[in-house]
């Protein structure tokens, strides 16, 4: 999937997690070294998108991501793969033959992602610099 720009038609989910999702884009392209100038040296695969969701759900909401996901409208990562082929169909992303909307399915479960696996980063809070 590769960031296109177009004006916005009328989404099924909150404004948010469009914004969210192309943010976890490109998150996930600056993690694994891609040139987002590029299509195909940009592009991402449904697996290193969803990635980049729990990275940067975990550092914007921690424990409350599930919360804030459901405010969003969405309760599950097909809900993601929903968001990038609705993209993908006004234009506002590219997709490459071997992206499918199955790819989402499943891919791991909200409540163990974000809450039962969540694990908060306490070694700036006891440094002693």
């Amino acid at each position: 999937m590769t960031l296109v720009h177009k004006s916005s038609r009328r989404r099924i989910y909150h404004a948010n997690a469009y914004q969210f999702v192309f943010s976890a884009l490109r998150h996930a392209q600056e993690n694994l070294g891609r040139d987002r100038s590029n299509e195909n040296t940009g592009h991402v695969s449904a697996n290193e998108l969803l990635k980049g969701v729990q990275e940067l759900a975990q550092e914007h909401f921690g424990l409350m991501t599930v919360s804030v996901f459901s405010d969003w409208g969405i309760t599950s990562t097909e809900d993601f793969g929903k968001i990038v082929f609705e993209l993908i169909e006004a234009g506002e992303m590219r997709r490459t033959d071997d992206d499918h909307m199955e790819d989402f399915v499943d891919v791991y479960d909200f409540q163990k992602a974000f809450v039962d696996d969540y694990e908060i980063d306490t070694a700036r809070a006891f440094s002693r610099s």
